[in-house]
């Protein structure tokens, strides 16, 4: 089984309110709350594999607040061109710049797709704000595997269905070696929500937020869960660049 290396890309930062982040009104929901956005990384002898692929700038720009750099380049840092993207989820802030990675074969859940293409698509437009319709069009003119649960990847990395926050959410298992390592993307926004069962606010279904937090907690054993938004990484894992960390199975969990 191959090893990898893994990285977490930080190509955004914003302060927003605990509110957005944590579901409940509670005295706090008003403080502010500082967050992150990341693309991560995956390197063997044989492959490199990105996950999830940020926000295009021009939708960045429209976000007020928002500390921005292409996830280009920092993967340009590393000398990475990824042959592999996943796609965690549709969202906006992690397919955005699919386009930037020409010949690469993105990977999917197909539950994703069918959410965001059914013959029900056009009664949710309460929530197409969250998608990138171009993104999308980029994503389905392939090269495209479209999963369905769980499945390997390539040898030492594996994608796994678990819902929640959106009908096709996926998190990634990458084996290291110094073992396995899961980025739970959206599965879980910060290390709050694992320590505190605590869900975000925007979610698809309560019982799977809680089902993917089990699962996640499942597939990473002793090993370092990564979340999808917490600034916090970043110090919790040695530094490969000054928005990069190198994600380790023997610290930060």
């Amino acid at each position: 089984m191959s090893e990898f290396e893994v990285y977490a890309l930080c190509y955004g930062r914003r302060t927003g309110f605990r509110g957005e982040h944590f579901l409940g009104h509670g005295p706090d929901s008003a403080e502010p709350h500082p967050t992150a956005y990341y693309v991560w990384l995956a390197v063997s002898p044989e492959h490199t594999v990105l996950v999830d692929a940020g926000i295009r700038a021009s939708r960045a720009r429209e976000i007020p607040g928002l500390d921005y750099v292409e996830p280009g380049r920092l993967l340009a840092e590393l000398g990475a061109v990824p042959d592999i993207v996943v796609l965690t989820h549709l969202h906006y802030d992690h397919c955005g710049t699919v386009a930037d990675f020409p010949g690469a074969r993105f990977v999917v859940q197909q539950s994703e797709v069918d959410y965001w293409t059914g013959p029900w698509a056009k009664r949710i437009e309460r929530e197409r704000w969250l998608l990138d319709e171009v993104a999308l069009d980029h994503v389905l003119a392939g090269p495209l595997d479209l999963v369905d649960g769980d499945a390997e990847v390539v040898p030492g990395l594996s994608v796994h269905l678990v819902g929640g926050h959106t009908a096709g959410m996926q998190v990634v298992r990458v084996g290291t070696a110094a073992g396995p390592v899961v980025l739970a993307s959206d599965a879980a926004h910060f290390h709050e929500n694992l320590e505190n069962d605590h869900p975000a606010p925007l979610l698809h279904s309560m019982t799977g937020v809680y089902g993917a937090f089990d699962r996640v907690r499942e597939l990473a054993g002793a090993g370092p869960v990564v979340p999808g938004h917490d600034p916090e990484v970043l110090g919790r894992y040695p530094p490969a660049g000054e928005r990069i960390v190198r994600i380790s199975a023997s610290s930060g969990s």
